[in-house]
């Protein structure tokens, strides 16, 4: 007998909007039936017509649970009317009517067949989680009815959703609510703040709800290693009656169904799980859930081209989900292990992962699809541009598209394969080179869990893993104790498997392009894993890393980007390394997983990419001119030699430019050159349009046009002539400027003795003239300049030539301070000439002694 769910009474009012309209949203909370129920009752609806129903399921475990409990409702065997497909695990048959798919498999079957002829309706479950497979699938799905299949139906269904925005997107579909069926789950916090580990934190609540409550426990926690250290924790704490069961994407079937079983009569259990338990899965007994807060999300940077998984807190409607799976059968409690104010700043859901995943799948499918532009499909949330055009550029280099961005060949069997671009990329180079049965092994380690637990596992070296997956051990000359998990060995091994069967062998008719086909070389005792930097460099191009220096653990890689080894070594002497995965969250990104790649092997496989390029720049060192011949890849620099250089070549902007960057002062100035420059800047100083503009920035600003003219070849700094600096800066005024510079800033004047005494102009607004205080004897006012506009600053000097006074009044000098002065000066200096009345005195640059007063003339 079926036991009535919520979801029963909406069903006559969807399977009518599905008749009349073809397409609906159902909102549906967790426990009203909609995932199991609906399928069901579209079995007999008229436009089905013996056509399938396809259902688009999130996660590998809800698929297989939600086929077996449909199979379970009428009666039959898994594979039988109801069944499921997924990568690496598929039942159905020619009777199956109800094909449960995850989301890739869905994309597969448009590709093959755009219309999908035997389909009736597609329906998306779970839509609110908004994975960007499921995003590509209702995009495909929605040009396929429009284009191809009017009548083709599509079923939005959702716990939590927006579900205005979904039903503009079907043309206004219908929405259509269910009641959910919970029961009342009272929640309780912590009541102050974590101190400590979450994993503690989180056991320490398990271990409480255990002793308070009957009923099994259900705990929420981000990722496999948490689950493996609460799992420790919880094992010495609890009764010989508990079962302790992880639950994640990665365990094996056996596994995951163990923890889905209802518990013997007499026993309880608790579940560690990820967020694959929020929904779509009802694990019969629970009544109490553990939510350690937090979840495991992919974040990718268009800026660095790398995923990262972050650690992030849950969402307000992860945190309910997880919250309702206390009261799906019977009342519950929920321990969220955080305090009530924290619980009020949770965001109400996460951003969709389109917008932040990486989007080289997804734009490799579209290509397939014959799209370019993603603008070309109706979508709720559009591709980011940044992050589409950095995936069309990652599948140019795999050869996958063209710079068309149409899928090429190579791009088209690389599609076919299922796997990330870049993995099939490899899979499709290593069978054109014969070694398709280690690159197998490489893409099932890179694309499960790493078989050595993260304690262990301190060695980036990916030889060491494909040595474990073929002998059980880790190489002895690593980091690794050579402890790989069980289960997820044997999980590798088996994905290497299923990919080495399904790789057809070399056969010549490979899409690449012939240049690239070259046999790999490697000795003949190598073994397996020494293949293995190669084939990341197939996977990795923009990760292939050169070492800074020998010895380091610091790289370059060809991205330009920096990268180093937490343990230096770890690569050996490696020059080159290829790189799988990165962690970039410091300044350079810490190298998590690689091998090391041969100079001989990029330059054999990656040669179309490999540049030469000759560049002639400035040496600072020599402070000259060099010419550089540089092979690179990207901004791995493989060779440089340098070049002879040769007459034809202009290279006085590279001089030009050095001085510029060097300053004013890296000419060779004379002592002329320098004052005639001064001279001009005082002129314009006080005649701004009358004179070129001489300063610092603006003879750095247009050194092409008052220097270059004087310069012959030159290559370096001492090429250039003082002499053509000095006329180079006289060029600059006109004949009539330079006649009239001689009157307005003289270089020097005549003091009272005679003597010409050259005038400082460093200062433009005080130019100085330093002379000894004695040679101005008998001269009544202070030199002018500027046209008699500007007065000198003496600096007057003692015999020692000392400032002993400065002044631009020699007047008031004469009539008053003077006196101070000599009396100070006749002490210090009594041989000297010091007249009472220095304006009738005799000037004089010798050394006069005084046999008695001194008198005008003497």
């Amino acid at each position: 007998m079926t036991v009535p769910l919520p979801i029963d009474g909406v069903l006559p009012q969807l399977l009518h909007a599905l008749d009349a309209v073809g397409c609906a949203v159902l909102c549906a909370p967790p426990g009203a039936g909609k995932t199991t129920r609906v399928p069901l009752a579209l079995l007999d609806a008229q436009w089905i017509a013996g056509k399938r129903i396809l259902m688009l399921e999130p996660r590998r475990l809800a698929a297989r649970a939600a086929a077996t409990r449909m199979a379970h409702t009428l009666g039959t065997a898994v594979g039988g009317t109801v069944g499921y497909r997924m990568r690496l695990d598929t039942r159905v048959s020619h009777n199956t009517r109800i094909e449960v798919v995850t989301e890739g498999v869905l994309t597969r079957m448009l590709q093959h067949d755009p219309a999908l002829d035997n389909v009736g309706i597609v329906i998306f479950d779970e839509f609110h989680e908004r994975s960007v497979h499921a995003d590509l699938g209702l995009a495909l799905t929605l040009q396929s009815r429009a284009l191809l299949r009017p009548d083709l139906r599509i079923l939005v269904m959702s716990a939590t959703l927006d579900a205005d925005a979904v039903a503009t997107l079907l043309d206004h579909a219908p929405v259509i609510v269910s009641d959910g069926r919970a029961w009342p789950v009272e929640t309780r916090f912590l009541a102050r703040p974590i101190d400590g580990f979450v994993d503690s934190a989180t056991a320490r609540v398990v271990a409480s709800a255990l002793d308070a409550h009957d009923g099994d426990v259900l705990v929420f926690l981000p990722g496999a290693a948490e689950i493996r250290r609460v799992e420790s924790s919880l094992r010495g704490a609890t009764d010989a009656e508990t079962d302790i069961y992880p639950l994640y994407g990665q365990l094996s079937q056996a596994v995951q169904d163990r923890a889905l079983a209802p518990s013997p009569p007499g026993r309880r259990k608790v579940v560690l799980a990820t967020s694959i338990a929020e929904t779509s899965l009802t694990i019969d007994g629970v009544r109490v859930v553990v939510d350690s807060g937090l979840m495991r999300v992919p974040r990718f940077s268009p800026r660095t081209g790398m995923s990262r998984l972050e650690t992030m807190r849950v969402t307000r409607d992860s945190a309910d989900q997880r919250r309702g799976r206390a009261g799906r059968t019977a009342p519950g409690i929920c321990y969220r292990v955080w305090t009530a104010a924290d619980d009020a700043g949770l965001v109400p859901h996460r951003a969709p992962e389109i917008l932040e995943t990486d989007l080289a799948p997804l734009a490799l499918e579209l290509a397939a699809w014959g799209v370019t532009d993603p603008a070309e499909l109706l979508w709720l949330d559009a591709p980011p541009r940044p992050s589409f055009a950095h995936a069309r550029d990652l599948l140019r280099t795999l050869h996958a598209i063209d710079n068309a961005g149409a899928i090429t060949p190579h791009g088209r069997a690389l599609a076919e394969i299922g796997l990330h671009p870049r993995l099939a990329h490899m899979l499709m180079r290593a069978r054109t080179l014969g070694i398709q049965d280690i690159a197998a092994d490489v893409a099932a380690l890179l694309s499960e869990r790493d078989i050595f637990r993260a304690e262990h596992a301190r060695d980036p070296d990916l030889r060491t893993r494909v040595d474990a997956i073929r002998t059980g051990r880790a190489r002895t000359d690593t980091r690794a104790d050579g402890r790989a998990d069980a289960a997820t060995l044997d999980r590798v091994r088996r994905e290497a498997a299923s990919w080495r069967a399904r790789l057809p062998r070399a056969d010549g008719g490979d899409p690449l392009p012939t240049s690239d086909v070259i046999p790999v070389t490697r000795p003949t005792a190598a073994t397996a894993s020494e293949y293995a930097g190669l084939l990341l460099a197939f996977a990795y191009p923009d990760r292939i890393a050169q070492r800074r220096a020998a010895g380091s653990g610091r790289y370059l890689l060809r991205n330009g980007r920096g990268a180093s080894c937490d343990v230096a070594g770890s690569f050996g002497d490696a020059e080159f390394i290829a790189i799988a995965a990165l962690d970039d969250t410091g300044r350079e990104a810490r190298v998590q997983m690689g091998a090391p790649l041969e100079r001989s092997e990029i330059e054999a496989y990656f040669a179309d990419d490999i540049t030469t390029a000759t560049v002639i720049e400035w040496d600072d060192s020599t402070d000259s001119v060099r010419a550089v011949r540089t092979r690179a890849l990207g901004a791995i620099t493989l060779e440089q030699n340098r070049i002879t250089l040769t007459d034809d070549t202009d290279y006085a902007p590279l001089l030009l430019d050095a001085i510029e960057r060097k300053g004013i002062d890296a000419l060779p100035w004379t002592d002329d050159a320098r004052a005639l420059r001064l001279r001009i800047v005082f002129a314009r100083t006080h005649q701004p349009d009358a004179w070129p503009d001489s300063s610092d920035p603006a003879l750095l600003a247009t050194l092409d046009e008052w220097l270059l003219p004087f310069l012959t070849s030159p290559r370096r700094l001492s090429d250039i002539r003082p002499d053509h600096v000095a006329a180079a800066v006289l060029a600059r005024l006109s004949w009539d400027q330079q006649r009239s510079l001689d009157a307005f800033a003289p270089t020097h004047i005549v003091v009272p003795t005679g003597s010409r005494v050259a005038i400082d102009y460093t200062d433009p607004s005080s130019p100085v003239l330093a002379v000894r205080l004695q040679e101005m004897f008998g001269l009544a006012d202070t030199p002018r300049i500027a046209g008699g506009a500007t007065p000198i600053t003496l600096h007057l000097l003692s015999p020692a030539r000392r400032p002993v006074q400065v002044t631009r009044d020699l007047a008031g000098f004469w009539a008053g301070t003077y006196f101070d002065v000599r009396k100070d000066l006749r002490g210090r200096y009594p041989r000297h000439y010091w007249p009472d009345d220095p304006l009738h005195a005799e000037p004089t640059r010798r050394v006069r002694h005084q046999k008695g007063p001194a008198t005008p003339g003497q």
